[in-house]
């Protein structure tokens, strides 16, 4: 038994140290957007970008995109972006949900739930989740909501 549970908590704090944080860079993210293409994290490099981690089914989730929206409309001539992951297992929920919450920015779905390979590589186990990455990558804030959100985009356009 005291074999099992050292090999538990071994395996526990190894993962907690796997999950990324500020000051790492993102790691690639390679998803199907919208129109089937796929659209990587990479592309954006040079821009600040919010990942938006969320999902059409998630309350939270919903009533944070009008919010981000009007983020991405008032800084995306000044080089912002904003990537929404949707962790949805049902792709025909997510597209409903994209039309209708009248999101323009880009959209990749990676269908597989709390089990979405994206999800897990940055440590999502609550959404909505946001990551915020200067013009280099590096995650600079993880969560930020509101007026500190928006003051930190200003910072590092």
């Amino acid at each position: 038994m005291k074999i099992v549970m050292a090999l538990v908590l071994s395996i526990s704090c190894i993962a907690a140290n796997a999950q990324i944080k500020v000051g790492d860079i993102a790691p690639e993210i390679a998803l199907p957007g919208i129109n089937g293409d796929t659209v990587k994290l990479s592309s954006f490099k040079g821009k600040v970008v919010m990942i938006d981690f969320w999902a059409s089914w998630c309350g939270p989730c919903r009533k944070s995109n009008p919010h981000v929206q009007k983020l991405y409309e008032k800084f995306k001539d000044k080089g912002f972006e904003v990537l929404g992951v949707s962790i949805d297992n049902r792709k025909e929920s997510w597209i409903k949900a994209i039309r209708k919450d009248k999101i323009k920015y880009t959209q990749v779905l990676d269908g597989e739930g709390w089990d979405a390979n994206t999800a897990v590589k940055f440590g999502v186990d609550a959404i909505p989740a946001t990551f915020l990455l200067n013009k280099e990558g590096v995650i600079v804030a993880v969560d930020l909501e509101g007026k500190e959100l928006e003051e930190k985009i200003r910072e590092l356009l």
